[in-house]
């Protein structure tokens, strides 16, 4: 090994060390973690840069996104807007572990590829650890949410796309940098798809690979959903069947079903919330002008725009047109005026706290928008979940959706930290 290589994993294995270190936050081994949003840093309103991320309640921030690319051989951050380099040096200044997300919705397009082959997986261990090196990460986060299974619209698939995954990933931790590495997914509330196209009913060798994944327990119901309803529900074991879309209970239970021990799931959760357009008429249990309805029906040919940050529509990654998210950060709803500024419903608002799902809602009579959102109870409430069955944290998405860490401080507190 030449003197740089060896260099290179002295410096990563010094990384690695922040990373592994017990947090001293709360639980030993507890994680505490955010997305970052590099295209949020600046040229936008509420740019949110990493200098505004507090640091001090967190072990763990995951810069979003690196890419993957046709070529085997490399991983692209062309869409990311703030320096990687300057992100991991003020992670390191605050004792925190610098992971990069590979992957996301538009970003998973050549994992299938990637990882087909013998020689792509090679090739591709090999790419990963380079960039981990290059940039002095502690971790890598592979945000590949499907598996044999179309996400965005235009991803390559294959029928073995999660064998290949696993075979990639053990190749990774045989590699003297992945073997340092503290590597994580973030995955869709049922385990990733076998063969058949189903969700695998055994992932146990993922856990020997994986030091942990995150759940990502939101974009539960959104505006292709057949009525409003939660965006992170909690739980929807006592809904209805027909309201049972998925849950943070729905979603632990099956993944270690599957083989993931409990203390190896972090908990995703939104600081983000959908937007619906609900009639009055709808929005309103009958007979009522205050009590909002449970799963209203909305007009889905009158998606709100959502907050700044929302995407207004045009050409996705795969170049199809698409109408606006009508996404509303937790700030954005305060910008929108459908909170005041302690987080709690403005004059004016209706509000609606659904204890089956443990999610609220809010509606403004007048633009008629509906949004279902998280706020400070309903992270209480996945904080209390977390401690009580012993998942090994949390992560938010993302950092800058908050408003005043109303968000963290709530979750943080009900988790134990």
């Amino acid at each position: 090994m030449s003197f740089a290589a060896l260099f290179s994993l002295t410096v990563l294995s010094a990384l690695h060390g922040v990373a592994s270190l017990p947090s001293a936050l709360g639980p030993s081994g507890q994680v505490a973690a955010a997305w970052y949003t590099s295209w949020h840093a600046s040229g936008v309103p509420n740019a949110f840069p990493d200098t505004a991320i507090p640091w001090e309640k967190y072990n763990t921030v995951i810069y979003s996104f690196a890419v993957t690319t046709p070529d085997v051989n490399t991983i692209s951050l062309s869409g990311s807007d703030a320096s990687l380099y300057d992100f991991v040096a003020r992670a390191r200044a605050h004792n925190v572990a610098a992971h990069v997300g590979i992957g996301g919705w538009g970003g998973s397009m050549f994992f299938s590829s990637n990882v087909a082959t013998p020689e792509n997986r090679t090739a591709f261990v090999t790419t990963v650890a380079d960039f981990a090196v290059k940039y002095g990460l502690s971790g890598i986060e592979f945000d590949w949410e499907f598996p044999n299974k179309q996400g965005i619209g235009c991803n390559t698939i294959a029928a073995d796309d999660t064998q290949n995954f696993l075979y990639f990933l053990q190749e990774l931790r045989k590699n003297p940098v992945g073997a340092m590495l503290t590597l994580t997914a973030a995955v869709s509330i049922a385990p990733f798809n076998d063969a058949s196209g189903n969700p695998s009913k055994d992932v146990s060798d993922f856990a020997k690979v994986f030091d942990y994944i995150v759940v990502m327990d939101y974009d539960i119901w959104g505006k292709w959903s057949p009525t409003v309803g939660p965006n992170s529900p909690l739980d929807d074991t006592c809904a209805d069947p027909a309201n049972r879309a998925g849950s943070a209970v729905s979603a632990v239970k099956a993944w270690t079903a599957a083989g993931i021990p409990v203390n190896q799931i972090v908990l995703g959760v939104p600081s983000y919330g959908h937007s619906f357009s609900v009639s009055p008429s709808d929005a309103f249990v009958y007979g009522s002008q205050t009590e909002l309805a449970p799963n209203p029906k909305f007009d889905a040919s009158k998606q709100p725009l959502g907050d700044a940050w929302g995407n207004a529509g045009g050409a996705d990654a795969c170049g199809v047109q698409e109408g606006p998210g009508g996404t509303f950060e937790l700030w954005g709803l305060v910008d929108g005026g459908f909170l005041a500024t302690d987080g709690n419903p403005a004059p004016g608002i209706s509000y609606r706290y659904d204890t089956c799902s443990q999610t609220p809602y809010v509606y403004n009579p007048t633009s008629q928008v509906m949004v279902s959102f998280d706020n400070a109870d309903s992270f209480a409430a996945k904080g209390k979940y977390i401690q009580k069955t012993g998942l090994k944290g949390f992560s938010m998405w993302e950092a800058g959706g908050d408003y005043n860490d109303i968000l963290l401080d709530s979750i943080r507190t009900a988790a134990g930290y």
